[in-house]
């Protein structure tokens, strides 16, 4: 490849292939701005389901649709040159079968031009898993902490505690064995993280997992500090982008009412001046 040539779009055999490597770096994103910003440092920009709570003010992923994530996985695939889009299935649109998963994750693919899914789940979910990947379908996994299940979970608490890790692990297995080609470990112990990347030949991608993964997600909105109704204790906070947002509206609120916005310079004449462009 030259130097001029454009980079190849990441897709889901080279995050497999990156076991053990350099760490990958995941974000979300929502919007097609936001996908540009995310594209230009990251190996995978996720369409999370977290987009009801960040953008839609619902109180958790649960109240996402199908509609929804159609049209934030179309706004992201737009923004990206590089970086690999996946797109999270909403709860409902796979959880009763796998032929109703395989329809719904083939619209996703199909109306978004993402090459992957992502769906919450790990020994119960690996049939469907595996009669996604026979089809076609890329598919990460996701286990430990499950926001889609967090009625069942009673919370969002930490899972793989007080005799819980060789479960977590059995799950980890059952996904890779039924050929998902990652898997997402959320609020999973560090240690227990750490023992599941060394037993797996996929890559492990923590958020709340500790350091031994082998990438690591975080929440955009989180780590620019734009979403502030809370802050898990494992999202580092990069920038302040909430608070200096509030400083620049409340400036702009206070000349526009002095009006001393906007001046001269920012309206225009009304005659065009000789040897200008409008």
């Amino acid at each position: 490849m030259s130097a001029t040539s454009p980079a190849r779009p990441v897709l889901p055999p080279d995050i497999r292939a990156r076991k053990g490597q350099t760490p990958l770096v995941v974000l979300t994103a929502y919007t097609t701005p936001g996908a540009r910003l995310v594209d230009a440092h990251c190996d995978i920009a996720l369409v999370g389901d977290s987009v009801g709570m960040v953008l839609h003010g619902l109180p958790s992923t649960l109240g996402v649709t199908m509609e929804m994530m159609l049209l934030h996985g179309r706004s992201v695939v737009k923004g990206l040159s590089r970086a690999m889009a996946v797109i999270d299935m909403p709860f409902g649109s796979y959880e009763e079968s796998p032929a109703q998963a395989y329809r719904n994750a083939a619209r996703l693919l199909a109306e978004t031009g993402a090459p992957a899914v992502k769906l919450e789940g790990g020994m119960h979910m690996a049939e469907t898993i595996a009669f996604l990947t026979k089809r076609g379908v890329p598919v990460m996994a996701h286990i430990g902490l499950t926001p889609q299940s967090v009625n069942t979970l009673g919370g969002y608490k930490v899972v793989g505690r007080d005799g819980e890790g060789d479960s977590v692990m059995a799950d980890a297995l059952a996904i890779e064995a039924a050929g998902a080609f990652s898997v997402v470990l959320e609020k999973v112990p560090m240690g227990l993280a750490g023992r599941i990347t060394q037993r797996l030949a996929i890559p492990t991608i923590g958020i709340g997992a500790g350091i031994h993964c082998d990438g690591q997600v975080l929440v955009l909105d989180d780590m620019l500090g734009l979403f502030t109704e809370f802050r898990p204790k494992f999202v580092k906070r990069y920038a302040e982008l909430g608070a200096a947002a509030d400083a620049a509206i409340a400036d702009y609120a206070a000349e526009v009412r002095a009006r001393a916005f906007p001046k001269e310079e920012h309206a225009f004449a009304d005659v065009l001046a000789k040897g200008t462009k409008s």
